[in-house]
């Protein structure tokens, strides 16, 4: 049972930055804040930068579709051309990808390699329609398009990355099916609303790792964005065992860690949950 649990385990350990932003308007600005951690974070040993979700752009619902690209677009490019200049790999948390429609963008996440070289692309598949308060309601759907149920894992230094972004962490049968499919690691880029936040990031976080026996690693946009857009920020990295080893609370920054190939085989071996699974097919 020992060697089942662990079959898979990656050979070693990864070195992991995950940006905490605070992202605005200006397309110009937000690129120029990626490039510069991409270099700070590098010049400190990370081998995968992290950046959360709508880190290129982060606008009000005209702006944000004026400002939407293919993947072959500026943005994407850009920093496609300062992750090979680093030798890094970088995870763009989410950019708003141009779609068939005129007044849909798809949300994005872009895992670029140290090469260059676009690795894997996930489009968000939950979308935020959901009153937060009494007197604040966000309707992602009205202009973003669902992408289609296809959970992604990429490979990235051996370790295995399942890619997600935001409110998909309130789903968990996206992450059994990337813990399923082999993944080591869950990548939840986010920029999670302050009152929703508060209550339930960190509880969510932390049974996504758990139950799925896995590293995870979420950074967060931070602070007000644009009228009353305000994001919770506590960018996290977690172990498989639930609990959190680095995280900033509040304010643009970067968090530092380290995927533990030990922590995660010595997990797995204690309590082989993932071998124990029932499930409809079994």
């Amino acid at each position: 049972m020992t060697a089942e649990a662990t079959r898979g385990i990656p050979s070693g350990d990864l070195t992991i930055a995950a940006v905490q932003m605070n992202s605005g308007c200006d397309v110009v600005v937000n690129l120029k804040s990626i490039r510069r951690s991409i270099r700070r974070a590098s010049d400190m040993g990370a081998q995968l930068i992290v950046f959360p979700e709508n880190c290129t752009h982060l606008a009000p619902v005209d702006e944000r579709l004026a400002a939407a690209e293919p993947l072959d677009g500026r943005q994407v490019s850009e920093i496609r051309e300062e992750a090979s200049r680093a030798g890094v790999h970088v995870l763009l948390g989410s950019v708003s990808e141009r779609s068939h429609s005129p007044r849909h963008t798809w949300n994005t996440s872009v895992l670029i390699r140290k090469c260059g070289a676009i690795g894997a692309v996930y489009r968000k598949i939950h979308l935020f329609d959901v009153q937060v308060s009494a007197d604040t309601t966000l309707q992602e759907s009205a202009s973003v398009l669902a992408g289609e149920w296809a959970p992604v894992v990429a490979d990235v230094e051996g370790w295995r990355l399942g890619l997600s972004i935001c409110y998909d962490v309130r789903f968990p049968e996206l992450y059994r099916e990337l813990s399923a499919s082999g993944a080591h690691a869950l990548m939840v880029p986010a920029a999670f609303t302050f009152r929703t936040g508060a209550s339930h990031w960190e509880l969510l976080l932390r049974a996504r790792a758990i139950e799925n026996q896995c590293w995870l690693v979420a950074p967060g946009q931070t602070g007000r964005h644009y009228g009353q857009r305000e994001s919770w920020g506590h960018t996290m990295i977690i172990d498989p065992w639930g609990q959190i080893v680095s995280q900033r609370a509040e304010g643009p920054g970067i968090v530092f860690g380290t995927l533990e190939v030990a922590a995660l085989a010595e997990i797995r071996q204690r309590l082989p949950a993932l071998l124990h699974r029932r499930d409809r097919t079994r």
